[in-house]
């Protein structure tokens, strides 16, 4: 359909756009590139183009899966890995984050491949300069992932980072999604299951368990998974399933604040951290939020986190983000063959 789009409007650049998104996530990287040389930025073009010969994402070895666990589980995971074969480093875990980043001091230090910067958009709306790269290898519990775009910025000033340690870089969807990924909150680990007969067989157990609430879900962009959820009485709306808000289970859109009744008058306020620098955020509490069939009760949310273009960025409305604080409780897994989440309580 995108090629057809084009062969009728050769000179929009929308449908170039769209295609490329497409091939990315198809790992075709070459042609991807081709796209993006046409609409850029140059950059982007660059680092795909860089794979000319190479399978990204590539997992050689015969294990159906990996168990990495948790350093921490608050306010965010923490997990352990190698990049490149080198020394063991802190990963912070993070669907709000498209590809792996890493911290541009430590790319340097462990070799990674470098082709520019562009701009990008982080929590509240604050913008910073983003480096592309490559890398040969991820390794991450018994799976050595290898041949992975990345993407450079700084994270080891990030607050989250461990006892004697520093977050070298952050583990984002892009990675998740060419595996069964599951967050177990509750067991302290990440999961990664290879997507074979056996893998499905086991998430179609989890998805029939009474303990389970199935929830579909689409993407946008390279990383904007959303679903239906609702905020107290308000009308249903699509929230962005971003696991990286620390300390807080929701921000929400101006207007979804106003629409569920959330009065903000005297609430005090205090300066966190996001991708792109200090941003003011206000703490509230959601009486009832829900996600899909799966409710919470009495939930920290925060005013001032989510960047203001997220809300029609994909030519449709996204009313909040739901995060860490809503999923602490369940063993989430992301099912992207059949577009859903598995909200998992118990063993």
């Amino acid at each position: 359909q995108l090629r057809r789009a084009m062969k009728l409007s050769p000179d929009e650049k929308r449908p170039k756009e769209l295609l490329a998104e497409v091939l990315y996530r198809q790992d075709r990287f070459e042609e991807a590139a081709a796209l993006r040389r046409e609409v850029g930025p140059d950059a982007v073009a660059d680092k795909l183009a860089s794979f000319k010969g190479l399978r990204p994402y590539e997992t050689p070895g015969d294990a159906e899966s990996t168990e990495v666990q948790f350093v921490q589980t608050d306010p965010l995971p923490v997990i352990r890995a190698r990049i490149n074969g080198g020394d063991e480093v802190y990963l912070l875990i993070d669907t709000g984050a498209a590809e792996l980043y890493l911290d541009p001091e430590f790319a340097s230090s462990v070799g990674a491949k470098r082709f520019g910067e562009t701009t990008g958009t982080y929590a509240g709306g604050k913008q910073a300069q983003t480096g592309h790269g490559r890398i040969e290898s991820l390794q991450l519990g018994g799976f050595t992932i290898r041949n992975l775009p990345v993407l450079l910025l700084p994270t080891r000033g990030l607050p989250f980072r461990p006892p004697n340690g520093q977050i070298d870089g952050v583990l984002g969807t892009s990675v998740l999604y060419h595996f069964f990924a599951t967050l177990d909150y509750p067991g302290g680990k990440l999961i990664l299951r290879r997507k074979t007969e056996k893998a499905r067989a086991t998430l179609e157990a989890i998805a029939n368990s009474p303990n389970t609430q199935v929830i579909p879900f689409w993407m946008a962009g390279s990383h904007f998974m959303v679903a239906w959820g609702r905020i107290n009485e308000s009308e249903p709306c699509l929230l962005f399933a971003d696991t990286g808000l620390a300390g807080g289970g929701l921000t929400l859109h101006e207007s979804t604040i106003k629409a569920a009744g959330i009065d903000l008058t005297g609430l005090p306020s205090f300066e966190g951290i996001g991708g792109g620098g200090p941003v003011k955020v206000t703490p509230f509490t959601v009486k009832r939020a829900s996600f899909g069939d799966a409710v919470q009760t009495d939930i920290t949310g925060m005013a001032g986190a989510m960047p203001p273009s997220v809300e029609y960025q994909h030519g449709f409305r996204i009313g909040g983000i739901i995060s860490h604080g809503f999923f602490r409780a369940y063993a989430l897994t992301f099912d992207f063959e059949k577009m859903r989440f598995l909200l998992h309580t118990g063993s």
